[in-house]
């Protein structure tokens, strides 16, 4: 069906609309486009006109040649100048199509919206149908060919009546019109609905509002954080010129929408920053470098407006950047990981750290599937890659490109099947199935999960009998490979231990023993867990092992919703507060100090912060100290705010030397100012000891 048909059908769908308002009887088609039609032409042309706009696009037609383009520009005029002529009147889109089909800028494209015309259809009836003969006589009417109009009858129902649904869906693939809706930011609408409510609240003669994010705590006893992923949000939504007119009209009408009664979208304020700053956020934030190990209860980032007029807009911001929460706890989680494992693997006579050994390919990310998007996925996964560089979440490889200077792609994956690939074959063909794998990938690294009937026979019948010189075979002169055998199911720790003794009796005659002790099997066969993997879990798997005397280095994990989902704000408490506002010229500071939680009290004023062996006390009146009950001085007393390690020191109330100020400014007025690499991001973050802090 031609492009011109699919504009007819668009007709349709307003006529139907237009009849359904105007009351036309669907048993008189003889009079359809007389008498009452006649009274509602103007409402039915002005619809279809109103679904209708034009736009310029670079392929439109299959046909390229300077003579079709002419040819499609003066039969897209003749069509408007026909429907303002019927309708007796012009629209704004008849205006802007008229000026369009004039400026002769290129070819065009018909465009309508899909939806409104399901809309329109959707008042014919309340059964989700229309008639079927009223709909093709109008198709045929307006101009379809009788083959165009035969084909809708192909998804009729019986009884004379076509689903609205299907006719769409219909619609949709003639008109070439199936494609994935996007997702267009709008900085202005990436924010809590009642925060457009704030900017009438602060005091009169506001200027200034300085805010911070920190970690007040960790809810599973951790006492450090790994800052990472604020980078990402500044790249991502921040960066050069991110208020338009367009998106201010879009938030003000949805805010007019959404909110009971006028005046809380602040209107003005966001057209000052469009005329005054070109649409860049007049903003600074400055921020620990990424990948740096910090206590919690340490300010992570600050931020303040650079403008008086757009005091409103720090706090704005918060909705949106406290989801730095989410990748900081990934690496958190990540890191702690890494050092169990670390630790498992030093316990049980490691001696080889640099990659690819010691810890860097211990812990795979399979946690695509289970998180809530993919951004999630990205930058959850990003995180991960700070610490590891076993992933399978591709999402996590164009992030860390795009947002972290990635010369390639930053983790690293291994041929590996599913059950559908295994099960496939039938239970008596599971061993051929292992097979094909082997054979199929004969170097290099290979998974396979092993537990589709019974993991403890696939491990002493295939893997350590029938399969044996297979396995053993994928080490052989120049070549090197490894079969990695995957468990899925039961009891961790218990599954473990009993499939190691199995291997290790199988191949037993080159398992080799460490210098503590552990035995380990030979360089050709590993095992990975991948379900019910954690931080908690971890630990336990290779404590046993290593009390039933196997090394950790037999081992591999695979981690997927714990790792990148099973996490939220309240794991490292993250909170975004001010801490100072200037008023009229004047700072003051500002706090909170919940009688109801201690654990809620914040900071007081303009903030560094700072190595504790850098900082001189005068006194320890000078060391903060938090009331203890109603009784006590709301906000506490003292300015110097020491980490529990005492290395780190947040120093508040403008107290602090800003020569020594480990928060370092990252943006300023849409600038991005610091542009940190995932490679420094690792040294940053790495463990004593780790991966890639080794010099060689």
């Amino acid at each position: 069906m031609s492009r011109s048909i699919f504009m007819l059908v668009v007709l349709v769908a307003a006529t139907l609309a237009a009849a359904s308002e105007g009351g036309i009887s669907a048993e008189a088609p003889a009079d359809y486009w007389h008498g009452a039609v006649q009274e509602d032409i103007q409402l039915l042309l002005s619809f279809a006109l109103g679904i209708l706009f034009v736009r310029s696009a670079e392929t439109i037609f299959d046909e390229s040649t300077e003579g079709h383009r002419q040819h499609k520009k003066l039969e897209l005029m003749e069509r408007r100048i026909e429907i303002r002529e019927m309708s007796g009147q012009q629209t704004a889109d008849g205006v802007a199509l008229e000026k369009h089909v004039e400026a002769g800028d290129g070819t065009c494209e018909a465009v309508m919206s899909l939806q409104q015309i399901e809309e329109s259809l959707n008042q014919l009836g309340s059964d989700g149908t229309v008639e079927l003969d009223r709909l093709k006589q109008v198709l045929v009417k307006i101009g379809m060919n009788a083959i165009d109009a035969d084909t809708v009858l192909d998804t009729s129902q019986s009884d004379g009546k076509i689903k609205i649904s299907e006719f769409m869906a219909w619609l949709s693939a003639k008109s070439g019109k199936l494609q994935c809706v996007g997702w267009k930011d709008n900085i202005i609408l990436a924010t809590d609905s009642y925060k457009f409510s704030h900017w009438k609240q602060y005091p009169p003669g506001t200027e200034y509002v300085y805010s911070y994010f920190e970690s007040r705590g960790c809810d599973r006893g951790w006492d450090e954080v790994v800052f990472f992923g604020l980078q990402y949000f500044l790249k991502r939504y921040l960066l050069g010129a991110v208020i338009s007119r367009e998106k201010i009209d879009e938030a003000e009408a949805l805010c007019s929408e959404h909110f009971n009664g006028e005046g809380l979208f602040y209107k003005e304020g966001f057209e000052y920053i469009l005329e005054k700053h070109g649409g860049k956020l007049p903003i600074s934030i400055k921020a620990i470098p990424e990948g740096m190990v910090m206590p919690t209860r340490t300010a992570l980032f600050t931020m303040v407006n650079t403008d008086p007029k757009c005091f409103w807009l720090t706090n704005f911001l918060e909705t949106l950047l406290v989801q730095v929460w989410y990748p900081m706890t990934v690496c958190s989680n990540s890191r702690y990981q890494k050092l169990s494992i670390h630790e498992s693997l030093e316990a049980t006579g490691n001696d080889f750290w640099a990659i690819p050994g010691g810890s860097v390919f211990k812990l795979h990310d399979f946690g695509f599937r289970g998180v809530s998007s993919v951004e999630s996925a990205a930058l959850g996964g990003a995180a991960h890659l700070v610490n590891f560089l076993g992933t399978d979440t591709v999402a996590a490889l164009l992030c860390t490109k795009k947002y972290y200077h990635s010369k390639q792609a930053a983790g690293n994956s291994i041929p590996a099947s599913e059950h559908s690939t295994i099960t496939s074959w039938g239970v008596e063909g599971e061993v051929d199935a292992m097979k094909n794998m082997l054979e199929k990938y004969p170097t290099g690294i290979v998974a396979c999960v092993s537990d589709s009937f019974d993991v403890f026979k696939a491990c002493r019948e295939y893997w350590g009998s029938s399969l044996k010189d297979l396995i053993k075979g994928r080490i052989s002169g120049d070549s090197w490979g490894r079969l990695v055998v995957r468990p899925d199911s039961g009891d961790p720790t218990e599954t473990c231990v009993q499939i190691l003794s199995i291997l290790c009796e199988q191949f037993k005659e080159d398992v080799t023993v460490t210098t503590t002790g552990h035995k380990l099997l030979p360089a050709y066969i590993r095992v990975i867990q991948g379900d019910g993997v954690d931080y908690e879990s971890i630990p336990k798997i290779l404590g046993t092992l290593k009390d039933a005397g196997y090394a950790a280095d037999n081992m591999v994990f695979g981690s997927g919703g714990a790792l990148l989902q099973k996490l939220n704000r309240d794991t490292f408490k993250c909170a975004f507060k001010c801490s100072e506002i200037t008023v009229n010229g004047v700072a003051r500071v500002v706090f909170k100090d919940p009688i109801t939680d201690k654990g809620k009290a914040s900071k007081k004023g303009r903030l560094t912060v700072q190595r504790a062996a850098d900082t001189a006390k005068s006194s320890e009146e000078d060391v903060y100290k938090p009331r203890q009950d109603e009784n006590g001085t709301p906000g506490g007393e003292g300015f110097l705010h020491y980490t529990a390690n005492g290395q780190y020191v947040t120093v508040a109330s403008g107290r602090g030397d800003p020569e020594k100020d480990l928060l370092v400014e990252v943006f300023r007025d849409g600038v991005l100012l610091k542009d940190w690499t995932l490679e420094e991001i690792r040294r940053r973050a790495d463990i004593p000891n780790g991966p890639f802090s080794q010099t060689s």
